[in-house]
C-alpha cells in the first residue's frame, strides 16, 4: 500500500484526501516511479471544481496531479528505455502523478538530466508542454512583436522565453513585483488591468502580431481590442471567449508530450530557459498547495515534495 491524493466528489480543496492505495504493478510496456516530487497546476483546480468536466470529467475516485519526477521502482515486460533505479521525469494520463508510487506507460517517462533538481523537474511537464503549445498555435515567428498575458505563472514564465528564442519581441503582463525577473528574460513588462490597452500601445504602437492568455481575466477580448488576428490568438483560460471570438484554445493535449519534455528539460539542464518554483509543500499537505496556487500571483510553480511525506 502507498498513499496517493484522491477526491470523490468536485469541489473545493477539502474534498481532497490522502488514501492509502494498492501500488499497480507494471503491465507489458509499463513502468512504476517512486515519486519523489510532483507538479501542481491551476487546471487541475478547474477539474477537481467540475468546471471543465466537459473536457475533463473526473472518474471517482480521482487522482490529482499529470506532472512527476522520481525513480523508476519496477519495469513490465518489454521494457528498455529505462532501468530500476533510473531518475525520469514523467506525466500520468490519469492524472494520479500525486502519490508515492504511480504506474505509467514507458513512454511517458524521460530521463532526468542530472543537473536539475527533482522540483524543477516535477514541475516541468504540464507548463512546459503548454506553453510549447501556445507558442505554435500562435505561430511565433523573428521580428514578431508578442504579448503574453499572465507571464509572471508557469506557463507565461516558459512561453515567454520560447517566445525570446525565436527572436519575437514580447511584451508581457504581470504583477509589478515580478517585473524585474520578467526582464531579465528580456521581456518587456506592463501591470494589468485598467490602462493595459494603452500601455501596450505605447509600447507597441505599430501593433501587436500575435497573443498568448496564460490567465484568462479578460485578456482575449484584449487581444481583440489591440487588433491581433483571431488565428494568431491562443488562451489556455478562456474557452468561451476563444469560442465567441474565433481564437485558439490549444493546450498540451495539442502536442507530442515525450519529444516536446525531452527537448524542454534539455533547455532547461542547459540554462536556456529556467522555471522558478516558489513553494512546495509535503504530499499530506496537498490542501494548502492547491490554496497557494488558488491565490494566485506566485512566480513560476508550486510542487508536492513527496519524499519529505514519507
Amino acid at each position: 500500500m502507498a498513499a496517493a491524493v484522491r477526491f470523490s466528489s468536485y469541489g473545493g480543496p477539502d474534498v481532497l484526501e490522502l488514501v492509502d492505495v494498492e501500488n499497480r504493478k507494471p503491465g507489458p510496456g509499463q513502468v512504476m516511479v517512486a515519486v519523489i516530487a510532483a507538479g501542481v497546476n491551476p487546471g487541475e483546480i478547474g477539474i477537481r471544481e467540475g468546471a471543465m468536466a466537459d473536457r475533463y470529467p473526473a472518474r471517482f475516485p480521482e487522482g490529482q496531479g499529470s506532472d512527476f519526477a522520481g525513480l523508476v521502482a519496477a519495469i513490465g515486460e518489454g521494457v528498455t528505455s529505462v532501468s530500476v533505479g533510473d531518475a525520469v521525469i514523467g506525466f500520468s494520463d490519469d492524472r494520479n502523478a500525486q502519490a508515492e508510487f504511480v504506474t505509467v506507460p514507458a513512454d511517458r517517462v524521460i530521463e532526468k538530466p542530472e543537473v536539475l533538481d527533482w522540483q524543477q523537474a516535477a514541475g516541468l511537464y504540464v507548463v512546459g508542454t503548454t506553453a510549447w503549445a501556445c507558442i505554435e498555435a500562435v505561430d511565433v515567428r523573428e521580428g514578431d512583436t508578442v504579448v503574453v498575458a499572465g507571464a509572471a505563472g508557469g506557463v507565461g514564465v516558459i512561453a515567454t522565453q520560447l517566445a525570446v528564442a525565436r527572436g519575437a519581441r514580447v511584451i508581457v503582463t504581470a504583477r509589478r513585483e515580478h517585473h524585474g525577473y520578467l526582464r531579465g528574460l528580456l521581456a518587456e513588462p506592463v501591470v494589468y488591468g485598467a490602462g493595459v490597452d494603452e500601455r501596450i500601445r505605447r509600447l507597441a504602437p505599430e501593433g501587436v502580431d500575435a497573443f498568448i492568455d496564460a490567465c484568462g481575466k479578460g485578456s482575449v477580448d484584449l487581444a481583440v481590442r489591440l487588433g491581433v488576428s483571431p488565428h494568431r490568438i491562443n488562451t489556455i483560460a478562456d474557452f468561451e471567449a476563444a469560442t465567441r471570438t474565433g481564437a485558439k484554445s490549444l493546450g498540451q493535449s495539442s502536442v507530442e508530450p515525450a519529444p516536446v519534455l525531452e527537448e524542454l528539460a534539455g533547455l532547461l539542464a542547459c540554462r536556456q530557459i529556467e522555471l522558478p518554483v516558489y513553494a512546495s509543500y509535503p504530499l499530506d499537505q496537498v490542501r494548502e498547495a492547491y490554496e497557494r496556487v488558488a491565490e494566485g500571483h506566485g512566480l513560476g510553480k508550486v510542487v508536492i515534495d513527496v519524499r519529505s511525506y514519507a
